[in-house]
Order: C-alpha cells, then sequence, then structure tokens
C-alpha cells in the first residue's frame, strides 16, 4: 500500500534531513556526499545516490570512493533528467519505483540525484514512498543544497576533480578552469550560459562574465596559439579586466586598454588576444559592446537569427601603439526574449577530415533548431559543441568558445523542473 506522511511529520523530518546534509557535510570528504544524502534521506523511507557530470556533459559518474559504471548523458534517463532539467520517473533493475532529480549549483548543472522509493522506513510503514508533487518540490530543495556542498568541496578534492574528466587536463586548461566563473548562471532577467571545448586541452579561449545589479559584463577571448603561453595570455586578459571592473570602470575602452597594458608589459614575444567585451543593462535590454579582432555575436529573435552585431573592429587586446585607430562602442537595443551568441573563431573555422569548414551557417542553423524546441541556454550549447566535436570525429584543431546570453523573465524557467517554484528577489535599479 503506498502510503503518505501527514503534513507535519513530514515536514519537520525533511527538516531534519536538510539539517544532517549541512552538517554532516563540515566534515565529510567530497566522494562521500552520496553517503551523507543518502542517511539523510533513511527517515522518510527514500535511498539517494549522487551523480556528478563530467566537463564535457557525456556522462554522469556515481560520486563514491568507487564510483562503478558511468551512465551516458545522451543515452539514459539520469541524462535526459540532466538534459532537460526535469524530474524523470524510473524503475530499477528489479522494478523498484526511483526519481531521477536535477542537482544544480544555483543554475549551473552539475550532476543528478537517483532516488529510491522503496526503503522501509523506521516508522513501519508498508510500501513505497508516494510520488506526490509534494514530494517532487522537497527532493528539489535538497538536489539544490547538495549541488552548493558538491560544487564546494571540489575544490578540495582530487578524487571529484579526476570524476570529471576521462583523460585529465592539460596544464593550460588546468589554468583556465580555474579562472573560468560557473558555465551557467541566471537571474529572473537574464541567462548567461557558456563552454569551452575541447574542455581537457583548452589553451587560449575562455569566457568571463559579471552581474551586479542591472549591469552584466560579458566578455568572450581567443589568444593566439595553443599552447601554456596561450593559456597565460588569456589569463592575464582576464584578470586585467576583472581588476578594471571591480576598481569601479565601466566604460569598455577603458577596461579594454587595461588589458592591453597589462598583455603587451609581459616580458615575451608579442602576444595578443582577440576578444568582445560588452555588457547588457537587464532592465532597458541596452547592449554596449567593443569587438577586438573577434568574431561577431549573434542576435537571435525567436528562433531565429536576425544579424550580426558587427561594429568597427577594434585591434587585440594586447596591441599597442601611438597611431592605432580609436576603439568604437556600438550598441543595439534588445527585445523581451533575444539572445546573444557569442563565439570564437574555432567554431566555424573546424573542420572535417574532408577539410569541409563547420562553417558559420551551420552554426546558426542548429542555434535555431535549439531555438525552435525551446532548449535552455545550457542544454543549447551543449549540443551546439556535440555537433561541432562530431564534425571533427571528436578532435578539435582549435580551441571552440560559445556563450549564449538570454534577455527574459523567463528563459530562467527552462532549467528549472516544471511544478516548482523559485522565489526571486526584487534587486531594484541603479
Amino acid at each position: 500500500m503506498v502510503t503518505e506522511r501527514s503534513g507535519a511529520a513530514e515536514n519537520a523530518t525533511w527538516a531534519t534531513a536538510f539539517a544532517y546534509v549541512a552538517n554532516a557535510s563540515h566534515l565529510a570528504p567530497g566522494e562521500q556526499l552520496s553517503a551523507v544524502v543518502d542517511a539523510a534521506v533513511r527517515e522518510l523511507g527514500l535511498t539517494a545516490e549522487l551523480l556528478m557530470v563530467d566537463l564535457a556533459q557525456r556522462r554522469l559518474t556515481p560520486v563514491h570512493p568507487d564510483p562503478g559504471a558511468p551512465l551516458g548523458v545522451d543515452t539514459t534517463p539520469a541524462g535526459r533528467c540532466y538534459q532537460l532539467g526535469e524530474i524523470i520517473t524510473d524503475s530499477g533493475e528489479h522494478g523498484e519505483p526511483l526519481l531521477w532529480v536535477p542537482v544544480l549549483d544555483g543554475a549551473d548543472r552539475v550532476g543528478v540525484l537517483r532516488v529510491g522509493l522503496d526503503r522501509a522506513p523506521p516508522s513501519g510503514r508498508d510500501g513505497p514512498v508516494a510520488d506526490t508533487a509534494a514530494l517532487r518540490k522537497w527532493l528539489w530543495a535538497l538536489a539544490g543544497i547538495v549541488g552548493h556542498v558538491l560544487v564546494a568541496k571540489l575544490v578540495l578534492s582530487d578524487r571529484l576533480c579526476r570524476l570529471r574528466t576521462d583523460r585529465g587536463l592539460s596544464p593550460a586548461a588546468e589554468l583556465l578552469w580555474q579562472l573560468l566563473p560557473p558555465r551557467t548562471f541566471a537571474t529572473d532577467r537574464v541567462v548567461v550560459s557558456a563552454l569551452l571545448e575541447p574542455h581537457d586541452d583548452v589553451a587560449g579561449d575562455a569566457f568571463d562574465y559579471n552581474i551586479e545589479r542591472d549591469r552584466v559584463d560579458l566578455a568572450v577571448f581567443d589568444a593566439v596559439g595553443h599552447d601554456l603561453s596561450a593559456g597565460l595570455t588569456t589569463a592575464l586578459a582576464i584578470t586585467a579586466i576583472r581588476n578594471a571592473r571591480r576598481a569601479g570602470e565601466t566604460d569598455l575602452r577603458r577596461i579594454a586598454a587595461r588589458a592591453d597594458d597589462l598583455i603587451a608589459a609581459r616580458p615575451r614575444p608579442p602576444q595578443f588576444v582577440t576578444a568582445v567585451l560588452a555588457w547588457l543593462d537587464a532592465t532597458t535590454g541596452v547592449l554596449e559592446y567593443l569587438i577586438a579582432g573577434h568574431p561577431a555575436p549573434l542576435l537571435l529573435r525567436g528562433p531565429t537569427v536576425i544579424k550580426e552585431l558587427d561594429a568597427p573592429p577594434r585591434v587585440p587586446l594586447g596591441i599597442t601603439g601611438p597611431d592605432l585607430p580609436p576603439a568604437v562602442v556600438a550598441h543595439q537595443q534588445l527585445q523581451p526574449g533575444d539572445r546573444l551568441l557569442f563565439h570564437s573563431d574555432g567554431i566555424a573555422e573546424a573542420r572535417d577530415h574532408h577539410g569541409e569548414f563547420f562553417g558559420e551557417q551551420r552554426l546558426i542553423e542548429l542555434t535555431e533548431q535549439a531555438a525552435a524546441a525551446d532548449l535552455s541556454a545550457p542544454e543549447t550549447l551543449r549540443r551546439l559543441t556535440a555537433a561541432v566535436l562530431g564534425h571533427q570525429d571528436g578532435l578539435l584543431q582549435d580551441d571552440a568558445t560559445l556563450m549564449l546570453v538570454e534577455w527574459s523573465t523567463t528563459g530562467h524557467t527552462r532549467m528549472f523542473p516544471g511544478g516548482v517554484t523559485t522565489p526571486t528577489i526584487n534587486q531594484g535599479t541603479r
């Protein structure tokens, strides 16, 4: 017989479970996080296992000291849960009922929870726990706590880091991944999502963003070369731009000049970084942008790419001299629901074994297909990068970066399960 707990008792037991995760995680090593969550839900008649996604977003691996075989993101119900951000109904090896619950750190997808509904609770209740809307809301809240704890443990656990990649990272990739913000961030007005490939050997490509009240700063980078030196040059560009922002600088021309000076001062042969620097007013939809020798971003309205955001090009970051033309900051008024796709030349210039370019037109077509399918920003990018990798038989000859920015009051809802409510806070305006 399937039964439900009384409301007050259930609330108290869930509160105890949340407290257990918070308290036990202070001392638990990262690889013990699955065991912590499983112990926390024992009194609720549930089992739980945490699976973490790898950097390539192709597999989900159990977070255990001995993790066992991973599950494919593209071939399993667990992967479908990850892709769509939905709670998925499934059954175990012996037909036992279970749920897959997406695990996010903020808006950044980090894995899934496997929740079994068939553990007999100490209260002696007969039968499995009922799959109800209330249960799903509790599990979604639990998964959010677990996502925050998992990411906090990553910086302290080489074992968890090894679960995120097949072959380990090159030194240049290790450097850049330590510098980058989360792949996805969202508020109730804007979604920012970005990806790098090859994730384990990226050298000169990178992205950055910052959200402060209604100002959203955005940047993509591509340093000349594909080695540790390129990674160091990109690291200098990111550092200079963040330092300028944090000192209160808001003018894109002066922010770019800070990067010029720091890169040019490096005691090596000349280095440079192509980039797009931009900022979006999340209240008005006004975008300001500066293109420093980089491919122009694409503007999507509905399911259609309507234009390239072209502007008089500035020289790449790091090139200085008295006779250079002045930098130009361009403007674009966005409409609600508009998306911006930033990309590096490693996307369009990816070649297959016949020498055929992936091409900007194919990028546009696939982006429009994802928009028509109403995919979330991070899932759109995951599928785009999979297409680029497939075009080159899984081995890119150059770094490739994508950043998708959505100015919308509903964009974040595509990343969260249906039927759950995510509170928002009115941040006011400047």
